[in-house]
């Protein structure tokens, strides 16, 4: 058959450490801008990651009022996902390839400075998959970090705009790119690694927030040395019990080599507990996605992680799906809450997985507490056996078991997830998760590829469709939605509520003390929906369809919310590049998502613009 290469080039047609009181210095900076709302600091509002406010001036009474405050156009037109940081009342945003930073006095909604790396267009963008994203920035220490498409990792001064160091993450010409979000720790700025479509092997990464020095580094499988477990100490669970992995537990899952180009890269968000001193993330698919071709488990692909944030040391890490026969990335957020269950209280780490499982886990310890679905459709996997943890997988849609040049047909989810990279958001009023979900299948044809360093290393042909059945009952209602955005219970793993949308919810939603949910559409809509209920209490058209995350703040006593419009990722990815028009567009172009979102062209267009929203009056 055809290898579709243009299928996937998705947007090429697109340890020193620091002394004691700097590392407090640097540490309480960061958390005293998280406790204050006024600030949005970091990608999720907190260490946690809850993308939860405190502030109330716009409730679910009076959000029906709101309106735009002011605009500002970044000038890019791709793919804006991520969203504003705000650090004592100055707005810093970015953009996708060429990753331009912008620092907006919010009185004047004047540039006070603005940062284009200089990167090579030829090298970087061949090599992006799913768009020329970035997903936001992070402050610390005085210094605003940009993790740039090229790999390379830059400490600008926050005041001036000026580079103070760089280092270099990865190497492009081997398929590394990146597109996710830092996170300062400590003395410490941590960032991962994109291009597991590339056989690249993922890792995360703590650089010294002063001087751009390499501290650490743990990659996502091969042997203990370079994955920092600790055989002796590591645990994960397994026949129901957290028991310690082992001497080489990632190397004995892979055949060979293999895992030297085994993926499991880190390109999602990133949560950290200071009591415990750890950071949670999660590693994505394994090389290639033709799974006949990597025998094994393939740890610790798919995989949640707890490291210590000193040294990288991994204190837990459990794989969600062993062997991936569907690109169920594994890289989605994990937020951190105190919740009780069965009575009990936990400090739990929750994750909403591509493969359509809903995890919540003990955080201190790794045990497994709930896995449900939360989209009823999901069809793969019946359901997780919660003394081994693993999935247990339907033979009918299983890529492996059908073999490879055979077409497994109506897999629930799409490889593109039940939830993507669009964070979720947690309210401490209702006890519920709020998840921006899509609602697709797929048709999966596997075939065999070789590996070339540089080169696509995919292996797998796909097409997609709505998912024809009920988020909340899985079965068939008449519908046709690509998406929804539903509230979950994660001490049960039930679906409180579910809101249809027309196509996915690429947005981040943001969860705030007035009982109100902001999220975006890919069509362009702002919406705020009542925390409880669900109930949709306002809505506004952005100039460009929204797959950015919505934040909040307060400026001068005044709540503003502000969103990135301009549609492309994966979801956009046929506007964003221009893979959905002509006689050469097929439904499988863009890993299948061009036939899935055909019709979104009708209702957005491309351009990058930031909207700032607030109340009427003073």
């Amino acid at each position: 058959m055809k290898k579709p290469v243009k299928s996937w080039l998705l947007a090429s047609t697109v340890a020193a450490l620091l002394a004691a009181p700097t590392v407090s210095t640097a540490n309480s900076g960061v958390e005293k801008l998280t406790q204050n709302p006024a600030n949005w600091a970091t990608w999720g509002g907190n260490y946690a990651g809850t993308r939860y406010s405190e502030l109330d001036q716009i409730n679910n009474k009076n959000v029906k009022n709101l309106q735009p405050a002011w605009s500002f156009s970044t000038g890019v037109l791709r793919g804006h996902e991520g969203g504003p940081l705000v650090v004592n009342d100055v707005l810093y945003i970015h953009t996708p390839f060429p990753n331009t930073v912008y620092a907006i006095d919010q009185k004047t909604q004047a540039v006070i400075w603005e940062y284009t790396p200089t990167m090579d267009a030829d090298v970087t963008i061949p090599v992006m998959c799913c768009d020329t994203v970035n997903r936001g920035l992070a402050y610390g220490d005085g210094k605003i970090f940009l993790q740039q498409s090229d790999t390379v990792l830059t400490a600008l001064d926050a005041k001036t705009g000026k580079r103070v160091w760089s280092v270099q993450n990865g190497d492009p010409k081997l398929g590394m790119t990146n597109t996710q979000a830092p996170l300062v720790v400590k003395d410490k700025v941590l960032t991962g690694i994109s291009g597991g479509e590339f056989g690249v092997r993922g890792f995360l990464a703590a650089y010294d927030i002063r001087t751009g020095e390499l501290v650490w580094k743990g990659y996502s499988m091969g042997p203990d040395a370079d994955t920092l477990i600790n055989p002796n100490k590591t645990t994960t669970w397994e026949n129901g019990k957290v028991q310690k992995v082992g001497a080489n537990s990632s190397l004995k899952t892979w055949e060979g080599d293999q895992w030297k180009i085994g993926g499991g890269t880190t390109w999602g968000w990133y949560s950290y507990d200071p009591d415990l001193n750890l950071v949670y993330y999660g590693s994505g698919n394994p090389s290639t996605w033709n799974p006949a071709q990597r025998p094994g488990d393939n740890k610790w692909s798919m995989s949640l992680w707890a490291r210590d944030a000193d040294t990288g040391e991994v204190k837990w890490v459990y794989q969600m799906t062993p062997h991936d026969e569907w690109d169920f990335d594994g890289i989605n957020e994990v937020a951190l809450v105190d919740q009780k269950i069965n009575g009990q209280m936990r400090k739990t780490a929750v994750h909403f997985d591509r493969n359509g499982f809903g995890y919540t886990l003990d955080r201190v310890t790794g045990e497994l507490l709930v896995a449900e679905k939360f989209d009823k459709t999901v069809n793969w996997a019946t359901h997780v056996d919660m003394k081994s943890g693993r999935p247990q997988v339907v033979d009918r849609y299983s890529t492996e078991f059908n073999g490879e040049d055979e077409n497994t047909t109506d897999i629930c989810p799409a490889a593109l997830g039940a939830k993507n990279q669009q964070p979720v958001s947690y309210s401490p009023q209702t006890g519920y998760f709020y998840i921006s979900g899509n609602h697709l299948c797929m048709n999966y044809e596997p075939f065999e590829v070789s590996y070339t360093a540089g080169q696509p290393y995919v292996g797998a042909t796909l097409t997609m469709r709505p998912a024809q059945g009920d988020v909340m009952t899985g079965k068939p209602d008449g519908s046709y939605n690509l998406g929804q955005f539903t509230a979950w219970d994660a001490t049960t793993g039930k679906i409180v509520w579910s809101n249809k949308e027309q196509f996915s919810v690429w947005s981040g939603s943001v969860a705030t003390a007035g009982g109100v949910v902001f999220y975006g559409t890919l069509e362009g809509y702002l919406k705020a929906v009542d925390a409880k209920t669900g109930k949709e209490l306002y809505r506004f058209k952005t100039p460009s369809g929204i797959i950015g995350n919505v934040n909040t703040w307060e400026y001068n006593g005044k709540q503003y919310v502000g969103v990135l419009s301009g549609i492309g990722g994966w979801a956009g990815i046929g506007i964003a590049a221009g893979l959905d028009s002509g006689e050469e567009s097929s439904n499988s172009e863009g890993l299948g998502a061009v036939g899935a979102y055909r019709s979104l062209s009708s209702y957005t267009k491309l351009g990058g613009v930031l909207t700032v929203f607030a109340l009427p009056g003073k």
